[in-house]
């Protein structure tokens, strides 16, 4: 069972994750999904042959590198595997919220409870993705004053780097 939904928020369709266009009409899933979720990269997973957003975060991309102790490593890849073997082949259960403008599905996602969003925001293996929602900026403070994840050295916020490249400013735990 479908719902047609008609919401438009200003300006969320810049980064891909508001609506399609202002007021446009979309269709979201009224029934959660629920199965076993294809992780596709830090904060896509792909479940029933549908690709859900997880709502409220935003993780390195796959490409983007990061820095801790002198050393390049790939923290969006790193994001990617934790998310899966965190999963283990657990069935998720993706409530939808919205679509962004690539027509996925924007969920808040649990497995055996657990929010997945927060659980990666937490382990620093994303941000809180302020600019939509602030349900995860005290599990980000957690994490940053645990120095885990991305918050051991200094990255690109996600954001910036899909704007500007390996140009995007490096933040730590410590400047930021």
């Amino acid at each position: 069972m479908w719902l047609l939904v008609a919401v438009g928020y200003a300006g969320l369709a810049t980064h891909g994750i508001g609506p399609v266009s202002l007021g446009a009409a979309r269709t979201v899933a009224a029934e959660p999904l629920v199965g076993r979720a294809s992780v596709i990269d830090g904060d896509t997973i792909e479940l029933r042959g549908e690709r859900v957003r997880l709502w409220g975060i935003d993780a390195p991309e796959s490409r983007q590198l990061c820095e801790r102790g002198g050393t390049r490593w790939r923290c969006g890849q790193a994001a990617a595997l934790a998310l899966d073997e965190w999963l283990g082949g657990r069935p998720v259960r993706c409530e939808g919220r919205d679509r962004d403008r690539w027509r996925r599905l924007i969920a808040l996602c649990r497995v055996a409870g657990e929010d997945l969003g927060r659980w990666l925001v937490r382990n620093g293996h994303a941000l809180a993705f302020r600019r939509y929602s602030l349900d995860y900026v005290a599990d980000e403070a957690l994490a940053r004053a645990d120095r885990v994840g991305v918050w051991q050295g200094s990255f690109a916020l996600p954001w910036d780097w899909r704007a500007d490249g390996d140009a995007a400013p490096m933040i730590t735990a410590a400047a930021e």
